[in-house]
């Protein structure tokens, strides 16, 4: 039996706004992808975000090596990234599980890529020499591409997930342990900072002796 395409397709768009939703975090914690500088910004923004910015400190952060901006107010684009993300996804998982692919997936992707074209624009960090970044190009495409997408693969309507069966699937030494060795490798090769370091030092209590 085929498997259903667009199903299939609609869960990996859902999936990739909790990815991007929860990565914001690490984007948090490291100090990258941010804002504008509070005080750089129009005066509608400063009057929104003037009393909901974030401040950065500690040399270690990007946006303190980078760009200079540590202990400066900045445009929280990473937490609302992530809460519009996480709530786009879980939108999408109500219509998933509804049987209605082509609205979930139609709106997880124009949310999630129409507020990359317009949150880049809000972001201080290095996009490109270009007035558009690669990142907003590919955003731009991708919503024309994600209403058109239904009418051209079959929707499967009569299809409806079951979320049990999925689950219990998932259940399996093999399956568990390949995902656990997959986490590993991940912590190990991006969880080491190529541009930033650590020194460990010991020394003696004289007063101890």
């Amino acid at each position: 039996e085929a498997l259903p395409v667009f199903p299939i397709l609609t869960a990996l768009a859902i999936a990739y706004a909790f990815g991007e939703g929860l990565g914001r975090m690490a984007c948090i914690s490291f100090g990258c992808c941010y804002g504008k500088a509070v005080e750089d910004c129009p005066a509608w923004l400063k009057r929104l975000f003037g009393k909901r910015a974030v401040c950065y400190v500690g040399t270690t952060k990007k946006i303190a090596y980078a760009s200079g901006l540590e202990g400066k107010p900045v445009l929280p684009i990473q937490a609302i990234t992530a809460s519009l993300y996480i709530l786009t996804g879980l939108t999408g998982c109500g219509l998933f599980f509804s049987g209605h692919y082509s609205a979930a997936f139609a709106i997880t992707v124009t949310t999630t890529q129409l507020w990359r074209v317009v949150s880049e624009f809000l972001r201080a960090d290095y996009r490109g020499n270009s007035r558009l970044s690669a990142y907003q190009w590919m955003g731009l495409l991708a919503i024309p591409y994600a209403w058109a997408l239904p009418s051209l693969l079959p929707l499967a309507d009569t299809f409806l997930p079951d979320l049990q069966i999925g689950l219990s699937s998932l259940w399996t030494p093999g399956l568990l342990l390949s995902l656990q060795c997959l986490w590993l490798f991940i912590l190990f090769y991006t969880g080491r900072s190529a541009v930033t370091g650590a020194t460990l030092s010991f020394h003696v209590k004289h007063e101890r002796i």
